[in-house]
């Protein structure tokens, strides 16, 4: 077999350097596309779940506009770890004219059959609960994922629920002797939510001071 020239190999190895470098290219093309994309679709649905969990009898402000972020870090509010954060998530203010009537919470919820699940809950200024919504989760299709509004009424349950309606020992699924329907065949998922939506709670009534003042 004939030996290469210098030159041959130099060609070669500029070649193969040129493909490297114009797949690196359209990759990240695809990458910062894909991101736009999926960025602009999770923005899309917190909005439509925004909607859905404070609808426009309840509020007449912007809620995406009237927004705060809050971190696992923040000293501003008490008992933040309540909300099971990992990263900066966002709370959503709502109003009637300068008058408070609620605010949707973000919340983590570390225990679920299949890994972290995101949510969030909508309180008014009563205390009680004007809806919850799932944002993500890996629960499993025909099984978990009927916490999804879109699959069951399931998460609907919630609705009109405070700390005092039920009694908090009463904040479990049925099955612990609680008066949440767990999911046929899924029990770990709803009592996880079921325990998350009630520290949500618990956040609320311990920061109702620092909340009517945002």
């Amino acid at each position: 077999m004939p030996n290469k020239s210098p030159g041959t190999i130099t060609r070669t190895s500029l070649t193969l350097g040129a493909f490297a470098l114009l797949a690196a290219l359209l990759l990240g093309a695809v990458n910062v596309l894909t991101a736009d994309r999926i960025e602009t679709q999770q923005r899309l649905a917190e909005r439509n779940a925004l909607i859905e969990i404070f609808p426009a009898r309840f509020h007449d402000n912007d809620l995406l506009e009237d927004a705060i972020a809050l971190s696992p870090e923040m000293t501003s509010f008490t008992n933040i770890t309540l909300l099971g954060l990992t990263s900066e998530r966002m709370a959503y203010l709502a109003r009637h004219g300068e008058t408070p009537s609620g605010i949707i919470l973000p919340l983590e919820v570390h225990d679920g059959y299949s890994g972290d699940i995101i949510l969030l809950v909508g309180i008014l200024v009563d205390g009680s609960i004007s809806g919850v919504r799932v944002l993500e989760h890996r629960e499993t299709p025909g099984l978990g994922d009927k916490i999804e509004v879109r699959v069951s009424d399931w998460i609907l349950g919630f609705d009109e629920r405070s700390l005092v309606g039920p009694a908090l020992p009463q904040w479990q699924v049925i099955k612990d002797g609680g008066q949440f329907d767990q999911l046929v065949g899924a029990t770990v998922t709803p009592r996880a939510i079921v325990n998350g939506v009630r520290k949500v709670l618990e956040f609320y009534e311990s920061n109702l001071q620092v909340i009517s003042n945002l």
